[in-house]
């Protein structure tokens, strides 16, 4: 295989935060994450205390989301959010930027509000992943403008997508992309190598996660991570056996 289970693994942020998710259904997928071995959860702000207790010792981080999903939040809302989420055990924050602001062009705004939550989260240890939501952005000058003020307000992560930024069609119908090869590639280029970069939205299989990680992306938001890292063992199993190998010597499971 090209890449270990560890390193495709420790790119998946394990995403429970559809909202009809039940109580019993978020310990699952943290119990799923650590099983896995994952590099996170990112659960609903209400939840991080509960995901905190049931992965303490795992090695699975606990992240949450803050102004999840449209970004609307007030800045002292953010950034009182984001102190609650640290305080309750997460370690990493995926804040939401005012879409609104950004296409009206309101850039000191869009910094300032960015850089409240990282500020915040820094000072509790906690690492911040910007959303972008580029579903929603109508073209490249946006986004390479989006990548310059997060890594000015001190991001670590800039992230394309929600998982949940529908557009309404014309047929009033709603639909997402998510991370797209494109945009995925415009934002490596535009950030520093201080910053990483997280797709969203859309990675559903083994290839599509190994094209991200291909890219220059680091973390990865993804429902699918168990049918991802079965698939990984299943070929991976294939392989050694082809080559008369009894095991996958230090890509363990």
């Amino acid at each position: 295989m090209k890449y270990t289970y560890e390193e495709l693994a420790g790119m998946l942020d394990h995403s429970l935060l559809h909202p009809t998710l039940t109580d019993q259904e978020m310990e699952e997928g943290c119990r799923l994450a650590a099983r896995y071995r994952v590099a996170s959860v990112c659960v609903k702000p209400y939840f991080v205390k509960r995901a905190a207790e049931l992965l303490r010792g795992t090695g699975v981080k606990v992240g949450a989301v803050v102004a999840f999903p449209h970004g609307n939040s007030a800045t002292e809302v953010k950034r009182y959010e984001t102190r609650v989420a640290c305080q309750d055990g997460a370690v990493e924050i995926d804040m939401v930027i005012n879409v609104g602001k950004a296409l009206s062009g309101d850039w000191d705004y869009v910094e300032a509000d960015i850089r409240a939550v990282c500020e915040e989260a820094h000072a509790h240890g906690a690492k911040v992943k910007v959303i972008f939501e580029n579903d929603y952005l109508p073209n490249d000058d946006i986004k390479i403008r989006l990548c310059q003020v997060s890594e000015r307000a001190g991001a670590d992560w800039v992230k394309t997508s929600t998982g949940y930024g529908f557009v309404k069609g014309p047929d009033g119908k709603y639909s997402y992309r998510g991370a797209t090869e494109h945009d995925l590639r415009l934002m490596r280029a535009h950030v520093s190598p201080a910053v990483q970069v997280k797709a969203a939205g859309g990675v559903r299989d083994l290839d599509t996660l190994m094209l991200v990680r291909d890219l220059g992306c680091t973390r990865c938001g993804a429902t699918a991570s168990a049918a991802m890292l079965e698939e990984y063992k299943k070929r991976a199993a294939g392989e050694g056996a082809a080559s008369g190998q009894a095991s996958l010597g230090s890509g363990g499971y």
